[in-house]
C-alpha cells in the first residue's frame, strides 16, 4: 500500500492590470523591480537557477526556478525553514499571464500549504494582496 500525500491548500490571487504582458513580465523577472514589490533577491529567469528572497523582517526563502515561458508562465519553489513546523513552508508559486483587450490578466497561485498551516495560509492571502498593490505601483512608475 502506498502512503498518500497530505492534502495541501493553495492561495490564488487574480488581478487585471492595464499594462501589456511584456511590462508585467519585466516586473516579475527583473531583480530591481522584484525588490520594489516583492523582496530583495538574486533572481534570474532561468530554469534550475537557485535564488534567495530576503524579507524586510529578515527571513530568507530558498527558491528555485521551475518554469519560464516569457510573458506567459513563471514558476518557482518557495521554501521557508523555521523552527516552528507550522511556519516552515515548502510551496510552489506560479504566475500565469494572459493578454486581454485592456492589458494583462495575472493569476498567481502559491500551492503547498498543509492543513495545519492555517495562519501561514491567511498570512499569504494578506501578503499577496499587499504585494499585488505594490506591483501595481511599480508598473505605474514605469521601468
Amino acid at each position: 500500500m502506498t502512503p498518500t500525500a497530505p492534502e495541501t491548500r493553495s492561495v490564488v490571487v487574480e488581478r487585471e492590470f492595464a499594462f501589456p504582458p511584456a511590462k508585467l513580465w519585466r516586473a516579475l523577472t527583473q531583480p530591481h523591480l522584484m525588490e520594489a514589490w516583492l523582496m530583495k533577491n538574486d533572481f534570474q529567469p532561468v530554469v534550475g537557477h537557485g535564488f534567495k528572497l530576503t524579507g524586510e523582517w529578515g527571513g530568507v526563502l530558498d527558491c528555485e526556478v521551475l518554469a519560464v515561458e516569457p510573458e506567459k508562465i513563471l514558476s518557482y519553489s518557495w521554501d521557508f525553514a523555521n523552527d516552528d513546523p507550522a511556519y516552515s513552508l515548502k510551496s510552489v508559486v506560479t504566475f500565469t499571464l494572459t493578454p486581454t483587450g485592456s492589458g494583462t490578466h495575472l493569476r498567481m497561485e502559491q500551492a503547498g500549504f498543509r492543513p495545519d498551516q492555517k495562519q501561514a495560509l491567511a498570512g499569504a492571502v494578506a501578503g499577496w494582496g499587499e504585494m499585488f498593490g505594490k506591483l501595481e505601483q511599480v508598473l505605474a512608475q514605469g521601468d
